[in-house]
């Protein structure tokens, strides 16, 4: 009796290893907070994961930049140091101008305006990421991009010769177009930058602006809705191709359901990071008119500009987004 109970032991450990040898796991790099509804769902992501790949895959979220910093996430995961990560997808639109599709300023300004482009635009993108030896698993807009000063600013006069923070080559062109400087600066080390004084503001939601406190050194946000951003969980495609359809089935149903509930999170989310910037002491109001008329002649070139450069790919996602 005790060498069949020893035999039985053993043999439910051995079923104990095999088991823990089948699950892999994954490190997913993020950018943002971990506070941050971006990277919250990040972490619903992988728990979801887990769950409808009955454990054989786990995925573990490092937010904040703790494992790569934002800039280095998209080449971490291309070259296989991750197979899955986050990012801003407009970050890589220098390498490949068509991932700017989704900041044409005033193109799309709301969630539902931002869902249809996203749709008219995401099989290319796809084509374009596949190219990159990448696939997207889901994507989630950024509320609506707005401007952040140290004092009152109305109109392009008041930003010449301002440091202002660029997150992409479209921030980049708005701030050198209103006669700024653009300076690349990581969410993740804002604070520190407008504390030294490396920046004077920068463009993004009320998001950023929450998530970083910045009512400590700052004082207006103006709202200008100029366009939703998307972030995206990213695979190495050659990780994809080489995983098995009941974990990539598990890996896709967790993405969908995760990509829907973080842009409701979103939309939810976007008057209230207005309200706390207020709480804080901070100005937030429309931006003025004269302002307001210079940033949509600065857009108005910018798209023509982006389609001279994506020619036809770019144009055909601009009709079906138009239809």
């Amino acid at each position: 009796m005790k060498l069949k109970a020893a035999s039985a032991l053993v043999a439910s450990a051995l079923v104990v290893v095999a088991n823990s040898a089948i699950a892999e796991t994954w490190d997913m790099p993020m950018a943002y907070a971990a506070t941050n509804y971006h990277s919250e769902h990040g972490v619903m992501f992988a728990d979801k994961v887990k769950e409808y790949s009955d454990g054989k895959l786990e995925i573990t979220v490092h937010a904040g930049g703790s494992l790569f910093g934002g800039a280095d996430i998209k080449r971490a995961v291309q070259t296989g140091q991750a197979p899955i990560g986050e990012r801003i997808m407009s970050a890589h639109a220098n390498e490949e101008p068509l991932l700017n599709w989704d900041n044409q300023p005033f193109l799309a300004t709301t969630y539902e305006d931002s869902a249809k482009l996203w749709d008219a635009a995401k099989d290319t993108v796809n084509e374009t990421l596949s190219d990159m030896n990448l696939v997207a698993l889901y994507t989630c807009p950024w509320p609506g991009q707005g401007f952040y000063f140290k004092g009152a600013v109305e109109s392009s006069a008041d930003v010449k010769g301002m440091k202002l923070r660029s997150y992409n080559a479209a921030t980049a062109t708005v701030i050198e177009s209103l006669g700024g400087t653009p300076v690349q600066i990581e969410a993740a080390e804002l604070t520190q930058a407008l504390a030294t004084g490396v920046a004077d503001g920068f463009i993004s939601s009320g998001s950023t602006g929450y998530d970083r406190k910045v009512w400590e050194h700052l004082s207006h946000y103006y709202k200008v809705n100029a366009w939703l951003p998307r972030n995206y969980v990213m695979v190495n495609k050659g990780v994809w191709d080489g995983l098995d359809g009941d974990i990539q089935a598990a890996l896709q149903k967790a993405a969908d359901e995760t990509g829907a509930s973080c842009t409701a999170k979103s939309e939810e989310l976007a008057n209230w990071y207005f309200e706390q910037l207020e709480e804080n002491g901070m100005s937030v109001v429309d931006a003025g008119p004269e302002f307001l008329a210079e940033l949509k002649v600065i857009g108005d070139k910018m798209q023509a500009e982006w389609l001279s450069q994506v020619g036809d790919k770019g144009q055909a996602i601009l009709d079906a987004y138009s239809k």
